[in-house]
């Protein structure tokens, strides 16, 4: 690799760790290819797709004039393998926010879960959850809602592909889903869970494929300190 190939245009997949913005996480891919390729500052990088800090796996990171593939990558489906609680809620849909609304689950059984599931699968109307980086009249909703303001959030079309390779161990169910951009994993756990009667929300989520591109190919190792990239010269 040389600094004119990552001019030219490259495609890094990176695995996002667990507490990581994906932000973070291009910025220490830009700082490590500036330093040690003497790239100028105007040098282009941008990722294919947000993943939140709880969430891990394929983040895309296109360089040079392949940021101008971003928008076609964004557009591919997306794969993600997931894990929800059910029988109890927290306000942020996922673990960044402690448990409420605790309910008894020792009436539901697989076949509940697996026709609750089976409902989610094609075209559904879906609601973003509040703490989402969704604008509302120029500013986050996340942040809207931590300041305590009180956010409605419209519905919007969404695709579930398919759920498939389903597990259960009550109170966690965990499956693979596919589906279309603008997905909220958070909302589906969510809206399973008022499915059930029961509510849920969303324990564990890591992104396995985006478009063609698959988790197997990705790499955490830029995150070391001492790791450097190969250099032709």
């Amino acid at each position: 690799m040389t600094a004119e190939d990552l001019q030219s245009g490259h495609i890094f997949l990176l695995d996002k760790p667990l507490d990581w913005t994906s932000f973070q996480a291009v910025n220490k891919m830009k700082y490590k290819l500036k330093r040690e390729f003497n790239l100028p500052k105007k040098f282009k990088i941008g990722h294919a797709g947000t993943l939140d800090p709880r969430a891990t796996g394929l983040l895309i990171v296109c360089c040079g004039k392949f940021t101008k593939k971003i928008p076609e990558i964004q557009d591919a489906p997306k794969e993600y393998w997931t894990e929800i609680k059910i029988g109890v809620q927290t306000e942020s849909y996922d673990t960044e926010k402690p448990e409420i609304l605790h309910q008894d689950i020792s009436h539901i059984t697989e076949e509940q879960i697996k026709n609750a599931l089976e409902k989610f699968v094609g075209e559904i109307d879906q609601t973003p959850p509040v703490f989402s980086a969704i604008k509302i009249d120029g500013k986050r909703a996340y942040d809207l809602a931590r300041a305590g303001e009180e956010v409605e959030m419209k519905s919007r079309k969404t695709t579930i592909h398919y759920i498939n390779e389903m597990k259960i161990d009550l109170p966690l169910v965990s499956f693979t889903v596919g589906c279309s951009k603008g997905t909220y994993i958070r909302s589906l756990a969510h809206d399973i869970g008022q499915e059930l009667g029961v509510g849920a929300y969303l324990t564990q989520l890591r992104r396995t494929k985006i478009g063609e591109y698959k988790i197997e190919d990705a790499t955490s190792d830029f995150l070391e300190n001492d790791f450097r990239f190969e250099i032709q010269q």
